[in-house]
């Protein structure tokens, strides 16, 4: 699983001109889950992220989680983040996994982050064309691989 983890001022999401989610400060997850990415992997980055100290704190440091501020959370299903660019200038994306297993996966992620949280996480629809909206705050953002598990 990749994610890029950006923290926002405020998020959104919109599908079809009606939108589906939106937050104020907190963090944008864009997640891609790839071949071979299991539910521990899901549970994993769920922890790393919710804990993860990269909202400021009264002096202005990344000292505190969004676990800490109470921070809102929206994450968006984006098979682009496990493009291949290795050959010619169309990008392969037969790393990212198929639907029937990125979908659950993607909904065992974000479980596993409203179980951290005690609430909900807003959520893009899996498949759908969207408009993401954000302001992005720093800026910060960050990419973490459950296969580099750094």
């Amino acid at each position: 699983m990749r994610a890029v983890v950006q923290r926002v001022s405020q998020a959104s999401v919109t599908v079809a001109g009606d939108t589906i989610a939106a937050i104020g400060p907190g963090l944008l997850i864009l997640l891609g889950v790839e071949d071979g990415d299991t539910a521990a992997d899901a549970g994993w980055l769920a922890g790393k992220i919710a804990r993860m100290r990269i909202m400021e704190d009264e002096g202005g440091n990344m000292n505190r989680s969004v676990l800490d501020t109470g921070g809102d959370i929206i994450v968006v299903s984006q098979f682009t983040l496990h493009a291949s660019t290795r050959k010619g200038n169309r990008p392969s994306f037969i790393r990212a996994a198929r639907p029937g297993i990125s979908e659950p996966l993607y909904g065992h992620f974000c479980e596993s982050l409203e179980s951290l949280l005690g609430k909900k996480v807003g959520r893009g629809r899996f498949g759908a064309m969207m408009d993401v909206a954000l302001h992005n705050d720093g800026p910060v953002t960050i990419v973490i691989d459950t296969r580099l598990r750094e």
